[in-house]
């Protein structure tokens, strides 16, 4: 992470389909919007009111946009965090505009609205040379360099009969 990024985290409701594609590079990005509508308790009316629902763009990439396609589904109660990133361009009309989503980092359902079933998904294929484990190849910044790497004693794709 960035210095000065702003890091959200949103709980509300899937407001629609997930959206899923594959980008240049075989990688897969998912989006999808999410509402989020706040109460509060109104002495006037006795009870509780809505306030006006604000809706979210989120997007997610590789792996996490693969879950989200299987695992997320239109009305679903979920949690989301990511930064906040804005996006520019000039339409078709020379107008300049800009959009705002969540870059997610993390999407899970809200377990306080019901429950799920976890399923552990598969190793990731890992294709680059290592030719020493002393150097942790996410250290060199390049992009697509893997989350966990052979060897990490912190991976949480080995199976669960090698775990200590």
């Amino acid at each position: 992470m960035s210095v000065n990024e702003t890091t959200v985290t949103v709980m509300g409701w899937v407001g629609g389909e997930i959206s899923y594609r594959e980008v240049s590079g075989g990688f897969g990005v998912a989006n999808f919007r999410i509402g989020t509508t706040p109460r509060h308790f109104d002495k006037t009316v006795g009870g509780w009111v809505d306030r006006p629902t604000t809706w979210f763009q989120v997007e997610c990439w590789k792996a996490l946009a693969e879950n989200v396609r299987k695992s997320v589904q239109r009305g679903h109660p979920v949690l989301v965090t990511g930064r906040l990133k804005t996006t520019e361009w000039v339409d078709a009309e020379g107008v300049t505009k800009t959009k705002t989503v969540i870059d997610a980092f993390s999407v899970g359902h809200d377990l306080a609205r019901g429950t799920t079933a976890f399923t552990k998904s598969p190793r990731r294929p890992y294709s680059a040379d290592i030719s020493s484990l002393d150097q942790d190849p996410t250290e060199s910044g390049e992009e697509g360099a893997p989350d966990f790497y052979p060897g990490n004693a912190n991976d949480p794709y080995e199976p669960d009969s090698q775990a200590a």
